[in-house]
């Protein structure tokens, strides 16, 4: 699934804003596609922000070769799609984060933030209105918050340029106290949900064969998630300052933390049950595969409960502790009519609680009474500026999965490792400075079967020489005698399968941005916005962006992504082929 932000530009006063107009937008999709028709080749939903659609597939791609080929048809068509239904001077962009989100002024219509209790939010820069008026969201809002007994807190280091103030303190003129409580001097401040739901990703979702299958994909692409999230790396602003990260990750992270004082460790547990060490958006805390479990390192809180019954219905120990692990976090949202439901039947309760934890990976079971088999989603990646850009990411990670299949690859760490690759993989530049713990020996011959493992691996305890520290462009493109590289792999993996030309000849070119994004000859999405900034003719080198630059910064991207500029230092050289039309005029 893609994540797309409606904007619309204003040529003359040279600013661009967010259109508030996501719900109907949305319903103007719906109607035109799939309720007139049920094959409809695209599916639109709403998000967090009322200024944001999601758009997938109508249908999930099959499972031969020649399906890489429609990936970034389908994501034009989509774009496409969403364009023809805007009108002039309005643009549906993929950026990962708006760089002057809660700035004033920063939707359209325009909306002050009310600051008060009665509202969703209570924050001093996001207002009410930029949230989906869906009751879900604003719900889920208000009801973080109040779980929490304090608003949410983010604070992202801003980057020190020339300047810069040194120590960055802001003041914020309506505040209760709290802000100044929670601002730390040379961070930015953000105080809402909006500032990490209303960001956008690229999230894809696999159909194992079999349950085993689907654990053993989990484990294994867990330890993938930090390093294709550095390689995607596409958001270094935040509330119109340019901030020392650059990737979204930890941002979510603390925008929908819902724990007390007392689950975050701050106070003794006197109210509550259990410490939890991580908000309930944030990298998976146990392997469900028998290959993983001796590389669970980190200490699980489960709902002991939970736990024993599930192990007394049959469930095994991983299976077992993971859910109970999910069931620690209340419910967040409860719809009247769906409290009394037939569970035999109906798998609303367990989606309530699965589908608010937010993780890196996501073990989906099969819903009830359907065709639908055990999935496992994705979710780490930043959204790319160009349809083709969020085609080869996809399309490399779709392909990871079937090498790992085919070849019994083995990429299990520790998980207190792949941890500090996540905190790593959020660093400003982290693919070219970053170093990420790495499986050394990954082809272990047939001992990481599917079904359980081989004799070597059942040790328990685990080898520190099994994992090295290495860049990313060791891992993604390999080094003589150190490691053999991800897209070396995929390279015969896909020389022994039987692919068309022209298929091939796509897969190629994914994976050559890929290589390169690898490698710092192209650069991320975050490094080339941060150069675009840096060399704005308004640029003061003092961290902040100011509305004409805003505009400067997503008239190009728009321009990028529709075909009409080329970017040969994000894309390589020969990528402007015309894409779609935005009705924006210049």
């Amino acid at each position: 699934k893609v994540e797309y932000m409606l904007v619309k530009f204003d040529h003359e006063k040279k600013k661009v804003r967010l259109l508030l107009c996501g719900e109907e937008i949305l319903q103007t999709l719906q109607d035109k596609g799939e309720k007139v028709n049920p094959n409809h080749p695209t599916l639109w939903r709403p998000e967090y922000g009322s200024y944001m659609i999601e758009g997938t597939p109508g249908q999930p791609y099959g499972g031969t070769m020649s399906e890489f080929n429609t990936v970034q048809d389908n994501m034009r068509k989509r774009r496409q799609e969403a364009a023809s239904v805007l009108k002039e001077n309005e643009a549906v962009c993929t950026v990962t984060s708006f760089p002057r989100l809660g700035c004033p002024g920063f939707t359209l219509p325009e909306h002050k933030p009310t600051p008060v209790e009665g509202g969703a939010s209570k924050s001093l820069f996001f207002p009410d209105e930029a949230i989906n008026k869906h009751p879900r969201f604003s719900t889920l809002t208000r009801n973080i918050r109040h779980r929490r007994g304090e608003k949410v807190v983010i604070n992202v280091p801003i980057f020190k340029d020339k300047n810069t103030p040194s120590p960055f303190i802001e003041t914020f003129p309506n505040d209760d106290g709290e802000a100044a409580k929670a601002a730390k001097p040379d961070y930015i401040y953000m105080d809402a949900m909006g500032f990490g739901m209303g960001n956008c990703c690229l999230q894809v979702t696999f159909q194992a064969c079999s349950i085993s299958e689907a654990r053993y994909l989990y484990d294994q692409l867990a330890t993938i998630c930090p390093i294709v999230m550095a390689l995607s790396a596409a958001s270094p602003f935040y509330r119109g300052y340019v901030s020392d990260i650059d990737c979204r990750w930890g941002v979510i992270s603390a925008s929908v933390d819902d724990r007390t004082r007392e689950e975050r460790g701050l106070e003794p547990l006197k109210n509550n049950h259990y410490r939890i060490s991580k908000s309930r958006y944030d990298s998976i805390d146990s392997y469900l595969s028998e290959c993983g479990e001796k590389y669970n390192d980190i200490d699980l809180t489960i709902d002991k409960d939970i736990y024993e019954h599930l192990i007394k219905e049959g469930i095994d120990h991983l299976l077992a502790q993971h859910i109970a692990h999910l069931f620690i976090r209340d419910p967040l949202t409860l719809f009247e009519e769906k409290i009394h439901l037939d569970d035999a039947n109906e798998s609303d309760h367990f989606e309530n609680i699965q589908s608010t934890n937010w993780q890196t990976m996501r073990f989906k079971p099969p819903p009830p009474n359907s065709d639908i088999g055990w999935r496992v989603e994705f979710r780490p990646m930043e959204v790319q500026l160009t349809d083709f850009e969020n085609s080869a990411y996809v399309v490399f990670v779709v392909l990871l999965t079937r090498v790992i299949l085919s070849y019994k690859l083995d990429f299990l760490i520790p998980l207190s490792k792949v941890d500090e690759n996540m905190k790593m993989a959020q660093k400003r530049d982290a693919v070219r400075q970053g170093k990420f713990y790495f499986r050394k020996e990954i082809c272990k011959g047939g001992n990481a079967l599917v079904d359980g493992c081989g004799s070597a691996q059942n040790g328990t305890g685990t080898d520190t020489e099994e994992y090295t520290l290495m860049s990313i462009d060791t891992i993604i493109n390999g080094k003589e005698g150190v490691f053999p590289g991800l897209i070396p792999i995929l390279n015969s993996y896909l020389e022994s399968m039987e692919v068309d030309v022209d298929t091939r000849c796509t897969i190629l070119n994914y994976l050559k941005l890929i290589k390169k994004r690898a490698s710092g000859e192209l650069m991320t999405v975050a490094r080339w916005m941060r150069e675009f900034i840096a060399q704005h003719p308004d640029y003061k080198q003092d961290s902040v962006i100011t509305d004409e630059m805003n505009y400067s910064l997503i008239w190009r991207c728009n321009q990028i992504a529709q075909g009409q500029a080329e970017c040969p230092e994000l894309l390589g050289v020969g990528f402007n082929k015309k894409q779609s039309g935005n009705k924006t005029g210049s």
